[in-house]
């Protein structure tokens, strides 16, 4: 078999999986290289009507079809022009005309891409190969170029290693209260392209963490320490934040050099899928820089704000925090605290009115008595 797509799903490799797309009478049939090519019925057949046509792809010149329900989507990116023109003479009149709109989309975005390649060019030559790799406009130029759907599969894979090697608290006091603040949180993000999962892991760590694509890990030590939940909720607003701004994109892209960044943004689909394999562990022990903890702290801010969650708890926890930068246990490891920091928060909290709040239904120090009856 001679694939011509890489196809995503849940129950796929973070990399995607190579299949072959062919176009059939009632719609495409799609095979695997793990099944044989010699039986029509080996393939999954997907008439037209439940096809999802789109445009992009690293390069914008690729065919996305998405399929199935939504508890078991599937995902293909397709660049083979022989099959984009079958299926434009072989659909119905309303994927013909979706098709017509790709079109029309995908060379608008190559347009566009080969500006930005002109810009990014005269950049390179003008200020020196390890100028321009430092600059701000290639990092965001490179994960501007990084789809969604790719990012969840790279933080999903950091994600399900970590979690492997934990004791994930499922149920109890504890979950649900995290629960109820990450409603409270993300009914407030409009236009938000993730899913948030949380997920409470036993440790006397004092921390929590993000992973690009949604992903968020929260120990125990943090929730024992923290004296309400609106700090807590402060802290997992923070980390939303940094999700939302794609920072831990940006701290990859900075570390992987600069031959990882030309191929993003030249469009090598399998020099990103390479770079999936190669920085999925090290995702883990990412730190970010103080402009991106100040942004996730004043977004962060605003967020509780939205949420109607007293936005003094985020400052109080970060306040003790920066006291006690000496302590022997591990304390926000990969965001250290700063009375600067604080002082920042602070100083937008003045500009902003005066907050409406809405208390938490559950009660904190029952919260934090089932750790300990737990444990």
């Amino acid at each position: 078999m001679n694939p011509n797509a890489l196809c995503f799903g849940s129950d796929y490799p973070a990399t995607g999986l190579p299949c072959r797309v062919e176009v059939i009478s009632i719609g495409i049939a799609v095979r695997f290289e793990d099944r044989s090519t010699d039986a029509q019925d080996d393939a999954d057949t997907v008439p037209f009507d439940r096809l999802s046509l789109s445009a992009g792809g690293l390069n914008h010149d690729q065919l996305i079809i998405r399929y199935g329900s939504e508890a078991d989507a599937r995902v293909l990116y397709l660049n083979d022009p022989a099959v984009i023109h079958a299926l434009r003479a072989a659909a119905p009149t309303a994927v013909t005309e979706n098709l017509e709109a790709t079109a029309t989309a995908v060379r608008r975005k190559r347009h566009r891409r080969r500006i930005s390649w002109f810009a990014a060019s005269v950049l390179a030559v003008s200020l020196g190969t390890a100028v321009w790799f430092g600059s701000d406009l290639a990092v965001n130029l490179a994960v501007a170029r990084i789809p969604v759907e790719w990012e969840q599969k790279l933080g999903e894979a950091a994600y399900q290693d970590f979690l492997g090697r934990q004791t994930v608290v499922k149920e109890g006091p504890a979950v649900d209260a995290v629960r109820e603040m990450t409603r409270r949180l993300t009914d407030q993000i409009s236009d938000d392209p993730y899913r948030f999962e949380v997920t409470v892991v036993r440790s006397d760590v004092v921390n929590a963490f993000a992973l690009p694509g949604g992903y968020v890990v929260v120990f125990t030590g943090l929730l024992q320490k923290a004296e309400s939940g609106e700090e807590v909720a402060g802290v997992l607003s923070h980390e939303f934040n940094h999700v939302l701004q794609r920072h831990g994109l940006e701290r990859v892209v900075k570390q992987i050099g600069l031959t990882a960044v030309l191929s993003i943004l030249l469009g090598d689909q399998q020099g990103l899928i390479g770079l999936t394999r190669q920085i999925s562990g090290e995702l883990l022990t990412l730190k970010f820089g103080r402009a991106q903890e100040t942004e996730a702290d004043v977004t962060g801010l605003r967020l509780l704000r939205k949420a109607k969650i007293d936005s003094n708890g985020l400052v109080r926890f970060f306040e003790r925090m920066a006291e006690q930068q000496g302590d022997p246990i591990e304390m926000l490891s990969t965001h250290p605290m700063s009375a600067a920091r604080v002082e920042r928060l602070k100083a937008e909290m003045a500009t902003l009115p005066k907050q409406t709040v809405e208390p938490f239904t559950f009660d904190w120090k029952q919260v934090q008595g089932s750790l300990s009856v737990s444990r």
